[in-house]
């Protein structure tokens, strides 16, 4: 059987494009597409060749993301990296606190919240 992989997740946020710049800048992700979407909207699909976020919003000034509070539908969304302390930094650099430190088998890993309220785990198996 072919590998089976989650090619993309879709979240609601406020604004695409602020969300898709700070997910090149912490993760050298790269724009795969950007277009209109759904209900007069517009998503943008950040990430790299296996597989992205797709970040949607509607219209400004017509945001749903007050119905996404955490955990309806979305815990978090977990992102592995080879330099766990360098993504750190540049959480920090882009204004977010990490929180959540630990360290047990298999990696070691932090979250955080971004300014629409989704929470990211970072993890390092390095």
């Amino acid at each position: 059987m072919a590998q089976i992989f989650i090619e993309h997740v879709n979240i609601t946020v406020s604004n695409p494009d602020e969300t898709a710049a700070y997910l090149m800048r912490l993760f050298d992700w790269h724009i795969r597409w950007r277009g209109h979407a759904a209900k007069g909207g517009n998503t943008i699909h950040v990430g790299n060749e296996q597989f992205y976020l797709a970040v949607y919003a509607l219209e400004l000034g017509k945001s749903e993301t007050a119905d996404h509070k955490k955990g309806r539908p979305l815990n978090h969304i977990g992102i592995v990296v080879d330099d766990l302390d360098e993504i750190e930094r540049r959480v920090i650099v882009e204004g977010y606190e990490p929180h959540s430190h630990d360290d047990y088998e298999p990696g070691r890993r932090f979250y955080f919240f971004d300014r629409d309220g989704v929470e990211y785990e970072i993890v390092s198996y390095a």
